[in-house]
């Protein structure tokens, strides 16, 4: 048996330094402004049942709040630790497309005017903000700036 002496993966210098990236990007006024906005549409998935008046219909209720969590728990995992987090970011626009064809597959669900919207628009809403919050890690991020050199 041979014994390996690599470092951990999670150690690495180019790990570290887009965990670095990440998190600058994170920091970021807009960043921070989309992040919690995802959070405000998430909150509201989760209590829309309650809000608009559909409780009754528990598949669709129960699927509202799970998504609605979900989301939520997703912007301040987002919010909190981007570095380590960004390779979840598909996830939350397909939470809101879910929410927006729900209505529609999950069984039993009588569907109303003011449901099929309110889970429409809060769909559209995770669907923007989860594609804005995928690309904060896409663009080069900002750079570090180099001390000026002085010339003579």
């Amino acid at each position: 048996m041979s014994s390996s002496t690599h470092a951990s993966i999670h150690t690495h210098p180019d790990i570290l330094a887009l965990r670095e990236r990440y998190d600058r990007a994170a920091e970021q006024p807009i960043a921070q402004v989309v992040e919690g906005l995802m959070l405000l549409p998430g909150l509201y998935a989760a209590a829309s049942a309650w809000i608009v008046g559909f409780a009754g219909q528990t598949n669709l209720s129960v699927t509202n709040l799970i998504c609605g969590v979900a989301i939520g728990l997703l912007a301040v995992a987002f919010g909190a630790a981007y570095g380590r987090t960004h390779g979840m970011t598909f996830v939350t626009p397909l939470l809101g497309i879910w929410l927006i064809v729900s209505p529609w597959i999950v069984a039993g669900v009588d569907t109303s005017t003011s449901m099929i919207w309110s889970n429409v628009i809060v769909g559209a809403l995770v669907c923007v903000f989860g594609i804005a919050t995928a690309a904060l890690g896409i663009g080069r991020g900002p750079q570090r700036r180099e001390p000026r050199q002085e010339t003579r």
